[in-house]
C-alpha cells in the first residue's frame, strides 16, 4: 500500500492506493509542517486519524509532499518521524512544490510552478530537475500573496479602522476578533500562519470590494516581482499554480500576470488527484 500525502500548514490530504492505483482510502489530517510542529505534535496528528493509525503497519511506501520541507534538515527530521511511525514503509519526503510540479506539468516539459495557499512558493522545473532561486523564510518575512498575508491585511485593516463599516459588521459576524483571542492564536497556539490564513476566505467572498481589490493587486504584484520574475524565461514558459488562493482568485491573478506578459498555465486547487496519476505512471 502506497500513501500519498500533500500537506500544507493548515491541512494534509492523504490517499492510500494499491499497486494498480486503486484507491483504498482517502482522509484529511491537520497540516504537518515540520517548521512549526514538534515531533510529538506530528505523531499526535497522525494517531488522531483513524484511517492512518489503523493502516500504518500496512504501508509499504510513503510519499510525502509538504510545506516546510525545503531544507535537508527539515526533510531529515520528518523522515525520521515518519520512519518511527510507519515502521514498514520506505519514506520519501519532498518539498510541497514537487507535488505541484508532478500534478500540473506534463512529463519532460518546462514550467514555472507556484503555490498560493496558506503559504506561497515558486520554482522552475526544467523538465527533469526543480530549481529554486528564493529560499523561503516562512510567513513572517515572505509568503507574498498567500492566505496568511491576506489574513494579515484584514486584521490590520480592521484594527487600524481602515475597513468600511459594512465590511466591519460582516467581519465581526464571521470571526472572534477580540484582541486577546487574536494574540493567543498569534503567540501561544501552534500554526499562527494557518490561523491568519483562515481569514482569507472572507476576502475571497468579498473580493469585489475596492479595499480588497487593492490587497489582491498589492500581494499578487509582489509575488510576480519577487518570485516569478526571478526566472529570466518567465515570459517564455507557462506558469502553473496550485492552491486555494490561486484557484479562487484565478481571474484576478490571470489579469495581473497578463500585464507583465506572463502566460498562466494550469491552476489546481489541490494537487493530490494529479499525484495518483503520476505515481501510477512511475511505479
Amino acid at each position: 500500500m502506497k500513501l500519498l500525502v500533500d500537506s500544507g500548514s493548515t491541512k494534509a490530504d492523504w490517499i492510500a492506493i494499491d499497486e494498480q492505483g486503486k484507491v483504498i482510502f482517502t482522509t484529511q489530517s491537520l497540516g504537518l509542517n515540520p517548521e512549526v510542529l514538534t515531533k510529538e505534535e506530528i505523531l499526535f496528528r497522525l494517531e488522531d486519524k483513524f484511517d492512518i493509525s489503523q493502516n500504518k503497519d500496512k504501508a509499504t511506501h510513503l510519499f510525502f509532499y509538504g510545506a516546510g520541507c525545503g531544507t535537508d534538515r527539515m526533510k531529515n527530521f520528518l523522515t525520521d518521524v515518519f520512519q518511527e511511525y510507519f515502521s514498514n514503509a520506505n519514506i520519501t519526503v519532498y518539498e510541497d512544490t514537487y507535488a505541484a510540479v508532478f500534478a500540473t506539468t506534463p512529463k519532460n516539459e518546462q514550467a514555472i510552478v507556484c503555490i498560493l495557499g496558506t503559504g506561497s512558493n515558486c520554482s522552475y522545473f526544467d523538465g527533469h530537475v526543480l530549481h529554486q532561486k528564493v529560499q523561503s523564510l516562512g510567513y513572517i518575512a515572505m509568503d507574498d500573496a498567500s492566505g496568511n498575508r491576506f489574513g494579515r491585511h484584514l486584521i490590520r485593516a480592521y484594527y487600524f479602522n481602515k475597513m468600511p463599516k459594512h465590511l466591519v459588521e460582516k467581519f465581526e459576524k464571521n470571526f472572534d476578533l477580540d484582541a486577546d483571542v487574536i494574540k493567543q492564536n498569534f503567540y501561544k497556539e501552534p500554526n499562527p500562519n494557518a490561523y491568519l490564513a483562515t481569514f482569507a476566505e472572507f476576502l475571497i467572498k468579498n473580493k469585489e470590494e475596492v479595499l480588497f481589490q487593492s490587497f489582491i493587486r498589492e500581494e499578487m504584484t509582489a509575488f510576480i516581482e519577487n518570485y516569478i520574475m526571478q526566472y529570466e524565461n518567465c515570459k517564455e514558459v507557462p506558469v502553473h499554480f496550485v492552491g486555494s488562493i490561486a484557484f479562487y482568485l484565478k481571474d484576478e491573478l490571470k489579469a495581473i500576470l497578463s500585464e507583465y506578459g506572463i502566460q498562466m498555465g494550469n491552476v489546481l486547487r489541490r494537487p493530490i488527484d494529479g499525484l495518483i496519476e503520476f505515481h501510477i505512471a512511475n511505479k
